[in-house]
């Protein structure tokens, strides 16, 4: 009874350090684990926040209606070390990123989580539910030793350490194993870049980092002596010498230890890009995004806003299906634009047929928004306070709108006035949406009253786990 209270224990620690690490890298993420100890033994699943419900179906086809999942049993029992996993194909189930492993001190196990709409790439998470799967195997093989919680602490803070892997992973495959570039040193010095300001001002430009063996392959602007080279370390210096590939098609390069010099035209295979953005910025490899970074950590979101809200309300509505795609378009790239120029705005998506009257700056001819100055000019509008109300014609009606409504329950008083008239506005008129783009960011679609994108935050797990149910038996509830 003590060493499965441990299991349990350390099981624990293992999904909370997991889904609070995910959820700071990704935004709220829930984790769920299907596992089986022992060849022949149940196949169980530990879902306390209901992820994996609606895969029902394909679950109850991959692991109760075949055995297929069971195949190769003897290769791992004959495995020499016990706690090392030999991977698992991910499942492939919509809307979710999935890894498993086994080995044979746990059989066999499938991590599952979240894929949020805004990823640069999944690589990272893939990484991070990787390493979930070792972590489990070494501790289901040092059965008999005291848990100190430490798995979770490290799954918690492994940000840095699944962005390292991924990339380190990307470069083996492409150039092989004798990778000169160190990749830790890299993101460290990423991140202390990204904190220093310079004279008041966040760092913008781009840093490349190649192998330094490909260093003769480019052709730079202006390269430093070997012995007095800039030390990618010292993080102020190289934030002062990014001031001179600002707002151009220059780029500092670095071969990971120091920087080298200047150059324009960096199109070298597997290359590491830190485009610096003022208070964030994304690391690429290549030209693929691995991930942005702000607030002196990496997140995995794009910085820009998927809007499958308003996608779906637009799909589900009776408007043509070209007219939904080009305002779906037009919408999209003004709350983009709004974005990148870090100020607030709203629109309000009229679909009535006859749009209803808005108290604001009317125009005597509405504005085509599929010309693209028109467009251009709309942005422009968007600036100014108040809302734009569009139309399923693709016209902007009027400008600087006012949006009022009495109180109803729900409002935010933290939000501000922006989006509690949203809220208040759409709750007395029908078929209406309006967007809401704060100037720190968050982008809120809401509709009848409700932010359709709202977060929320998910229940906290006990640490006093229950026996986790087999999987027959959580899908017949």
């Amino acid at each position: 009874m003590v060493n499965k209270a441990i299991s349990r224990l350390r099981a624990f620690h293992i999904f909370e350090g997991l889904c609070e690490g995910l959820s700071l890298f990704s935004g709220s993420s829930r984790v769920a684990l299907i596992y089986a100890s022992k060849p022949t033994g149940p196949v169980r699943i530990y879902d306390p926040q209901e992820l994996l419900r609606g895969h029902e179906p394909k679950l109850r086809e991959i692991y109760i209606d075949s055995d297929e999942w069971r195949e190769n049993s003897k290769d791992v029992r004959e495995r020499k070390v016990p706690g090392y996993p030999y991977p698992e194909k991910n499942l492939e189930l919509t809307g979710l990123i999935s890894r498993g492993g086994r080995s044979r001190s746990v059989f066999y196990q499938m991590w599952f989580t979240e894929h949020h709409p805004d990823m640069c790439n999944t690589g990272p998470t893939e990484r991070w539910l990787e390493h979930a799967v070792w972590l489990l195997s070494h501790s289901a093989a040092s059965e008999g030793s005291y848990d100190t919680g430490s798995s979770g602490c490290v799954l918690r803070e492994y940000a840095s350490h699944a962005v390292r892997d991924y990339i380190v992973d990307q470069l083996n495959l492409d150039l092989g194993m004798d990778v000169q570039i160190r990749v830790y040193p890299i993101l460290d010095a990423v991140l202390g870049i990204s904190k220093t300001p310079e004279e008041g001002v966040w760092p913008r430009g781009k840093l490349v980092f190649v192998e330094p063996k490909t260093l003769s392959d480019l052709d730079f602007l202006a390269r430093f002596p070997k012995f007095e080279r800039p030390v990618l370390k010292n993080f102020k210096h190289v934030r002062k010498l990014l001031q001179a590939v600002e707002n151009s098609d220059r780029k500092l390069i670095s071969d990971g230890t120091c920087i080298v010099g200047i150059a324009t035209d960096v199109t070298l295979k597997c290359r590491i890009t830190a485009d610096f953005r003022g208070g964030c910025g994304f690391l690429r490899l290549d030209e693929n995004p691995v991930c942005s970074f702000f607030d002196g950590r990496f997140h995995s979101s794009t910085r820009k806003a998927k809007l499958v809200q308003l996608e779906e309300i637009l799909i589900e509505s009776e408007i043509d299906p070209s007219v939904q795609h080009s305002l779906f378009k037009i919408i999209s790239e003004i709350v983009h634009s709004a974005e990148r120029q870090k100020h607030g705005c709203t629109l309000v998506i009229d679909l009535n047929d006859q749009p209803i009257d808005i108290s604001g700056q009317a125009l005597e001819d509405p504005l085509d928004l599929q010309q693209e100055h028109l467009l251009d000019l709309t942005r422009s509008l968007a600036m100014l306070d108040g809302a734009l109300h569009i139309g399923t014609d693709l016209k902007l009606r009027s400008f600087a709108c006012i949006l009022d409504g009495r109180a109803i329950p729900g409002e935010d008083r933290a939000r501000g006035a922006r989006f509690n008239s949203a809220l208040r506005f759409t709750a007395e008129h029908d078929n209406i949406v309006v967007i809401v783009v704060s100037s720190d960011r968050p982008v809120s679609v809401i509709q009848e009253g409700v932010e359709l994108n709202a977060k929320c935050e998910w229940k906290t797990v006990s640490a006093r786990l229950p026996s986790p149910p087999s999987l027959e038996e959580w899908i017949s509830r």
